[in-house]
């Protein structure tokens, strides 16, 4: 690899064919809030026992409005609650309205990316849990691990509903 990813790891539940793209859509766009514990459950199964902290992929909140949820911090908020660990929903944040990454191609999608999460918040030696409904190029996780890591994370792992082939 030319630029290996600044996650370290990730983990996948699903292949992001049908049946699992049908049903994550359904939950996005659908307010199917109670498949919720079911990823939660699926996903926990998945969690390493050393995880320091979990943050689900901030969305705008322009996306927030528009939505009602953030669709993977509703899984991480059972998660935590289940397995006793901490959710931290605003140590880092989105600052850039990127349109949706599924309609762009990859080039458009790494460049959409970039620059647009922050963190107000100190990761130093922590083993952080990203939380996303879907992979695909990774561009989206590779840039929020990026900030995370600059903020002193010692591990980033990436855990996901559904990852493309």
């Amino acid at each position: 690899m030319k630029q290996p990813p600044h996650f370290d790891e990730t983990h996948a539940l699903f292949t992001y064919t049908y049946p699992a793209d049908a049903i994550i859509q359904h939950y996005k766009y659908r307010n199917a809030l109670y498949l919720s514990a079911t990823f939660a459950e699926l996903l926990i199964h998945k969690l390493q026992t050393d995880i320091d902290l979990i943050i689900a992929m901030p969305l705008h909140d322009e996306r927030v409005k528009e939505r009602g949820f953030n669709q993977s911090l509703e899984i991480a908020k059972i998660i935590a609650r289940r397995t006793h660990r901490t959710v931290d929903s605003i140590g880092c944040y989105r600052v850039k309205n990127t349109p949706p990454q599924a309609s762009l191609s990859l080039k458009r999608r790494l460049n959409n990316m970039r620059g647009a999460f922050q963190c107000k918040q100190s990761y130093i030696g922590q083993h952080v849990a990203l939380l996303d409904d879907v992979m695909t190029t990774g561009a989206s996780l590779n840039e929020l691990a990026k900030v995370i890591k600059k903020a002193g994370a010692s591990k980033v792992s990436c855990y996901v509903l559904a990852r493309t082939q």
